[in-house]
């Protein structure tokens, strides 16, 4: 399965004031997958954003932090009005996947987030809670693997990637070669978001630059 850049136009969990810039500026370089948050827009700038990005070919997503099921649909109900193409998070609850089901928006739910957004509980707990959560009408799920904070985040992606029968995502963290490595050799797999690490410069300079090199080491 190919692995799919998810370039997010956030740090700190919050979308930038010049998203739209950076976007614009880097809009050529090899990623057809781009997000960002709720937090940081208006409803007017997100769906200029959105529209700005699908005007130029590309998919688009929202990553919702929130686990309560009244944050949750407020967000899928934001995401629908968006034209948003995925929702990467929320936990899963029918009435979420109702509202993005009947949006035609792709939903992907986290599994075993916690308020702090670290992902917690034991690898069996969370494989259990994987499988469990895939068995309902969503396109796969959405994990915080490389925010695990009662284990090892490597230990935990061997193990899980094949025990699930549909595809997943990672959010979050990816900010060296040796997690692009790692990334590259999980079955299910298929895709990563990296914003944080590119505003901070992990992979480069530019954004094109970084996601230009991300883009090629998965391809190597």
């Amino acid at each position: 399965m190919k692995k799919e850049l998810i370039t997010m136009l956030t740090w700190h969990d919050v979308t930038v004031k010049n998203a739209k810039e950076i976007f614009l500026g880097a809009k050529d370089a090899p990623a057809k997958h781009w997000g960002f948050k709720i937090e940081g827009t208006t409803p007017e700038s997100m769906k200029d954003l959105a529209a700005c990005m699908k005007e130029n070919g590309k998919v688009v997503y929202i990553e919702v932090l929130a686990i309560d099921e009244a944050g949750c649909l407020q967000a899928a109900k934001q995401c629908a009005e968006c034209g948003i193409d995925h929702v990467l998070g929320t936990v899963y609850y029918d009435s979420v996947a109702e509202v993005l089901s009947d949006a035609g928006i792709a939903y992907s739910p986290f599994v075993g987030l916690s308020e702090d957004t670290r992902l917690r509980g034991t690898i069996d707990s969370i494989i259990q809670k994987a499988q469990d959560t895939e068995k309902k009408d969503i396109y796969g799920i959405n994990l915080s693997a490389f925010r695990y904070a009662e284990g090892d985040s490597k230990e935990l992606l061997l193990r899980l990637a094949p025990a699930l029968s549909k595809p997943f995502s990672i959010a979050g963290s990816v900010d060296c070669f040796e997690k692009l490595d790692l990334i590259k050799t999980l079955p299910n797999l298929y895709g990563f978001t990296i914003g944080g690490a590119f505003f901070e410069k992990k992979f480069g300079e530019t954004f094109a630059e970084q996601i230009t090199k991300v883009v090629n080491h998965l391809a190597g």
